[in-house]
């Protein structure tokens, strides 16, 4: 993750309790560490988001409670050895 996509996802962290009450299960649009828009789907903050912004620039995070909200498990089957 760059740095510039870490911050913005420090402050989704740190603001994550607020953000929720105002935009809870909505997808967030966060770059220099603000809201720019707020969406019902992830393909819709996406599609907006490209048009305004670079690609690698702009973080699109689902506005949820808890660290489930933040966090992803990826399962493979590939091994490496």
């Amino acid at each position: 993750m760059s740095s510039q996509l870490a911050r913005e996802l420090e402050y989704f962290k740190q603001h994550q309790q607020e953000l929720v009450e105002k935009y809870r299960g909505k997808f967030l649009v966060i770059k220099d560490q603000m809201v720019q828009g707020f969406y019902d789907s992830e393909m819709e903050a996406y599609s907006d988001a490209k048009k305004k912004f670079e690609l690698g620039t702009f973080l699109i995070q689902q506005c949820l409670p808890g660290l489930e909200s933040y966090t992803q498990t990826f399962h493979s089957r590939v091994v490496i050895s």
